[in-house]
């Protein structure tokens, strides 16, 4: 049974989904205000590997991740740029399917844009106001937080904590709440921003309510799994809860799933202390595939560096797995001995989709078939396992005239001419093909 370390509970769970079969998994996506950094590309290679595992399983995931096109940083952003809101988030949007693309993530289900839930922000905010969970001040709306039954759980937090943190806090806006932790719903419009009419007047949404929004809508009011970055744990996530259990009356998720962060020099990569690289620029120097290995096979609650050296390590290592998917058929394999790391792998994968532990037994397996031990359904079965990691190796075929040189070593070898062999060899050898003579015959891997 897969088990899921569960950040409300602080404790690994198993895995009892709301439908037999069936996985209803929500990921927080980007503010499309620029181009998506290293450390958002973790996320959505580590909830894209998750996925990836539970289809392996059997399961059937409808995937949701949203786009933020409505945001402080959009509207500057569109400003400066001479453009609309919305054709400033349409390009970063373009540019984010294109880069997870090349990292080999799956499409999403749905990809959801705030500006087309609008109507149903406005009625979600309405019935929290009707339901005296929110109030109205001054064109914004906000969020009652002291009604909401423990507040901040998620993040390990109390409101008593969160009250004292706050205290002598005065600015603008906290003048007009009730209490300085509300938090906004709606948003009254400033001059010459994008807007939209309200029963309180022309604004816009707040951050925290478009996902609880467009969750409850899309996949009802209870799911399974949310999940996104440790540093949504709060006030995200928190705030998410205790508008969507207000609104609905239900548990609003069953299980939450962060991943850690992607750090520089043991640092946290972000815009804000400006040590980040964008995926778009990783990608000029740097295969997809190799960065996706480098991301999907480090467990993902765990933080992880972006080095040199550990992209060149990725790069080796992905290339091994590459030359034993790529070895020829044997006569004869024990089907039982694969079938063991099968269920090894998957017991790995199964502890809170440990990829660290499973990819160890993934060298297993091409060790295991780099000694002799393929066929056509081992390979099948193989490729299914590096599928989980998002490895998809396209079939190389060598050309006619290394082809030609290899059937010539080995009928030189089968005359004793040990000298062409070797010759043969060397030439091949300057061409990137290494040969590896072995009791199943000749077999050959490219550096």
């Amino acid at each position: 049974m897969i088990k899921i370390y569960d950040t409300m509970n602080r404790s690994l769970r198993d895995f009892v989904p709301l439908e037999e079969n069936k996985v209803k998994m929500y990921v927080c996506g980007p503010t499309v205000y620029n181009y998506i950094h290293v450390g958002n590309g973790r996320s959505a290679v580590a909830f894209d590997t998750i996925r990836r595992y539970f289809e392996y399983r059997g399961f059937e995931v409808a995937y949701i991740s949203n786009f933020t096109d409505v945001d402080d940083k959009i509207i500057k952003g569109a400003r400066e740029a001479g453009m609309s809101t919305k054709d400033f988030s349409d390009k970063y949007i373009a540019a984010f399917m294109e880069d997870t693309a090349a990292l080999g993530i799956k499409p999403a289900t749905r990809n959801p844009r705030v500006i087309d839930f609008i109507d149903d922000i406005i009625a979600f905010v309405a019935d929290l106001i009707e339901k005296g969970f929110a109030y109205e001040s001054q064109g914004d709306v906000y969020f009652r937080v002291e009604k909401s039954q423990d507040y901040a759980k998620l993040a390990n937090k109390s409101l008593e904590d969160l009250v004292m943190g706050a205290s002598g806090r005065m600015d603008e806006e906290t003048a007009r709440k009730e209490n300085p932790l509300d938090f906004a719903l709606w948003k009254s419009a400033k001059a010459g921003e994008v807007s939209w009419k309200s029963p309180w007047g022309e604004g816009r949404p707040g951050w925290h309510i478009e996902c609880s929004v467009m969750a409850t809508e899309i996949l009802g009011d209870t799911i399974d799994i949310h999940g996104g970055g440790a540093d949504l744990e709060f006030p995200h996530h928190t705030n998410e809860i205790a508008q969507s259990e207000a609104k609905t009356g239900h548990k609003f998720v069953n299980y939450w799933m962060h991943n850690g962060f992607v750090n520089v020099d043991n640092e946290k990569m972000s815009k804000s202390l400006g040590n980040f690289v964008t995926v778009h620029d990783a990608l000029k120097t740097i295969d997809g595939q190799i960065l996706r290995f480098f991301l999907a096979t480090q467990h993902y609650r765990k933080p992880i560096n972006f080095t040199e050296k550990a992209i060149h390590d990725a790069e080796v290592n992905l290339k091994y797995l590459k030359n034993a998917y790529e070895q020829s058929f044997s006569d004869q394999v024990n089907q039982a001995e694969f079938q063991v790391l099968l269920e090894k792998f998957q017991a790995a994968m199964d502890e809170d989709f440990n990829t660290a532990n499973g990819i160890t037994v993934v060298f297993e397996m091409a060790k295991w078939i780099n000694s002799g031990n393929y066929t056509a359904a081992i390979k099948e079965q193989f490729a299914a396992v590096l599928e989980v990691f998002g490895i998809v190796f396209t079939e190389e075929v060598l050309d006619a005239d290394i082809e030609n040189l290899i059937a010539e070593r080995q009928e030189a070898r089968a005359n004793r001419d040990f000298a062409r062999a070797d010759a043969i060899r060397d030439q091949l050898a300057a061409q990137g093909i290494k040969l590896l003579d072995t009791k199943e015959g000749v077999r050959w891997t490219r550096d």
